[in-house]
């Protein structure tokens, strides 16, 4: 339809992950680049974490093409909440397994096997688990487990977890201690910023032949970041629109008022309810480590959690002034788990500071977690 209104060769904003439209922005490069590592170091976990919507499905087509299927057995598991044994089956098909109804024992020798295999003839194997934060805990306990066949001292499998940003929390949680001093490097998906969601939008239209026809007016652009904060599905839902009804119209200039109109049409198929622009700047979610590769059960810890613990304080502390003096066992409850987060964040920091030698640590990070725990950096 309106791709020959517009002179287009396609559909610049499909909906679905497309790795030809991939675009390199310096959130997606980075987050690639701890991919590139986790894969060069051929050892332990790597964690990539981001809201829905961020990209982080078309980040493992990227990564999918950039291997060598000579040299990398790859098996990329798209999870739904299934058991521990469930799981084994599932990743053993994806190896191309057939071990349909096996029993626990049989699935983990038959992988193995295949593992070893794999090594001998020169090949590396890499597991890769999107939507991980559907995973039971019974279940994730059992790819820590996978990751313990080895041989001449080398892990045999490698891990990418890749999941929603509650898949930190449930890392954090107790019984995962021994697989968070396995992860080697994590990174949190930001949002594109505002520049960047215009070079988003102009990229992607570039690919399918777009010569400024229609035109988008600087206060399109505003808005439709107003509207999907640098989300990039959201983003593709949005446009898509706007070319639709810019054809329909036949339109050949779109300005905030189209962006506005159809933003309000379809704010409640796509947001759960109608958008309202802002201009508030988006929440980063920052990072401690200018460098990946710290394979320390703090490190991960505290890249896990400081984008959060702020929050998580304030919502416990904003939580305790609106309770009534009827609620005194919730209070004390609330109180509890508010000086427990305290109490971790003082810890994280004595043992940021044995690591600080190892690892590029700023003061100023170092500062930021003291000041949530009311303390002061000496």
């Amino acid at each position: 339809m309106y791709q020959e209104y517009y002179g287009l060769t396609g559909k610049p904003f499909q909906l679905s992950p497309d790795a030809n439209f991939f675009y390199p922005s310096s959130e997606h490069k980075r987050a690639l680049s701890f991919l590139d590592y986790g894969l060069d170091q051929q050892d332990g976990f790597i964690v990539i974490t981001g809201d829905v919507g961020t990209g982080k499905t078309t980040l493992v087509q990227m990564l999918l093409r950039r291997l060598d299927p000579r040299e990398t057995l790859v098996a990329n598991l798209v999870t739904t909440q299934v058991g521990d044994d469930d799981l084994l089956q599932l990743i053993a098909a994806q190896f191309g397994l057939r071990v349909n109804n096996a029993s626990k024992a049989v699935l983990l020798r038959e992988l193995e096997r295949l593992f070893l295999q794999q090594r001998r003839e020169g090949r590396r194997v890499l597991l890769i688990v999107d939507e991980a934060q559907n995973l039971p805990a019974a279940a994730i306990e059992e790819l820590r487990m996978l990751s313990n066949f080895q041989a001449g001292g080398k892990p045999l499998l490698q891990v990418f977890l890749l999941g929603q940003e509650e898949f930190r929390v449930t890392l954090l949680g107790p019984g995962f201690e021994q697989l968070r001093q396995r992860v080697i490097a994590t990174y949190h998906l930001n949002p594109l910023d505002e520049a960047e969601t215009r070079a988003y939008i102009e990229y992607r239209l570039s690919l399918v032949g777009w010569a400024n026809d229609p035109f988008f007016t600087d206060d399109a652009y505003a808005a439709i970041y107003g509207f999907c904060k640098g989300v990039p599905r959201r983003l593709n839902n949005l446009c898509d629109r706007l070319l639709l009804y810019a054809f329909l119209e036949e339109l050949h200039h779109i300005d905030g008022s189209v962006v506005d109109a159809v933003s309000r049409e379809i704010g409640a198929e796509f947001w759960g309810e109608t958008p309202t622009a802002s201009k508030e700047p988006r929440a980063v979610t920052p990072e401690v480590f200018d460098t990946p590769g710290q394979p320390l059960e703090t490190m991960a810890r505290v890249m896990f959690d400081k984008a959060n613990v702020q929050q998580r304080l304030a919502a416990l502390e904003r939580a305790i002034d609106g309770l009534g003096q009827s609620l005194k066992p919730e209070l004390a409850e609330l109180r509890e788990e508010l000086g427990y987060v305290r109490n971790l964040m003082e810890d994280l920091v004595l043992e940021i500071r044995h690591a600080q030698n190892g690892a590029r640590v700023s003061d100023e990070d170092i500062n930021a977690l003291m000041k949530v725990s009311g303390q002061e950096w000496r």
